[in-house]
C-alpha cells in the first residue's frame, strides 16, 4: 500500500515538474495568446521563387533583364550564363555579377543593379488555393490565408504552423483574426501548413 501511494505521489512530482517546464500560452485572465516570434535573420536573403531585374549599365549594350530564382538558387544572364545567389542578398548578388562579367573579359566596366519586384511566402495544407503568396512588408498570417481563398472545412484552424528560419511556432489563426495583436508579420520565405482537424 505504502509503495502505491509513493508511486502515486512520484508520478504527481513529475507531472507537476513537467508542467512547469512547458511554455504558457496563456495570461492571468486566462486569455490565449499566439508565440511571440522573431524577426527573421534571413529575411534579406534572397531565395528561389524571388523575382528580380539584373539591370547592366555602363555598357554599349545596357539592359534591364527580369529574372527569377530556380529551386537551385541560380539565375542567367547573357553571355554568361549560370550565377548561383546562394546565400546573397540583393547587393552581393549586383557584386558577383558584375566580377563575373569582368572576368570573363566581356567588359572592361560593367555597372550592375539587382531589384526584387516579387517574393513569396508559402501556404500549404487545408486552404482552398494552397501554393506560394506575394510578400508584402503588411502581410500578416491571417492575410496570408485570406489570401489563400481561406480555410478549408476540414482546416484545424487553433494549430497552423509558421515555419521561419527552421523554427516551427504554433498559432491558432482565430485569436489572429480576432485580435491584431495576436497576428504576426510575416517575412518572405516563411512557410505555413494548415493541418487538417481529426473531427
Amino acid at each position: 500500500m505504502r509503495h502505491s501511494r509513493l508511486f502515486i505521489l512520484g508520478m504527481l512530482l513529475a507531472a507537476l515538474a513537467w508542467l512547469g517546464g512547458c511554455e504558457t500560452t496563456t495570461t492571468g485572465s486566462g486569455a490565449t495568446k499566439n508565440p511571440r516570434v522573431a524577426a527573421s535573420d534571413t529575411a534579406a536573403q534572397l531565395r528561389p521563387g524571388d523575382a528580380l531585374v539584373v539591370t547592366l549599365s555602363g555598357i554599349p549594350d545596357s539592359s534591364n533583364n527580369s529574372v527569377q530564382i530556380d529551386e537551385q538558387w541560380s539565375i542567367s544572364l547573357p553571355f554568361i550564363g549560370v550565377i548561383s545567389a546562394t546565400g546573397m542578398n540583393s547587393g552581393e548578388l549586383s557584386q558577383a555579377i558584375r566580377q563575373a562579367y569582368l572576368e570573363q573579359k566581356f567588359y572592361t566596366s560593367i555597372s550592375v543593379s539587382v531589384t526584387v519586384t516579387e517574393r513569396y511566402v508559402y501556404i500549404g495544407g487545408e486552404v482552398q488555393r494552397p501554393g506560394r503568396i506575394p510578400w508584402s512588408p503588411d502581410l500578416t498570417l491571417a492575410k496570408a490565408v485570406q489570401s489563400a481563398g481561406g480555410f478549408t472545412l476540414y482546416a484545424k484552424e487553433i494549430k497552423v504552423t509558421l515555419t521561419r528560419d527552421r523554427k516551427a511556432y504554433e498559432f491558432d489563426v482565430r485569436l489572429a483574426q480576432r485580435q491584431p495583436e495576436e497576428d504576426p508579420l510575416l517575412f518572405p520565405g516563411d512557410s505555413i501548413q494548415v493541418p487538417r482537424s481529426a473531427f
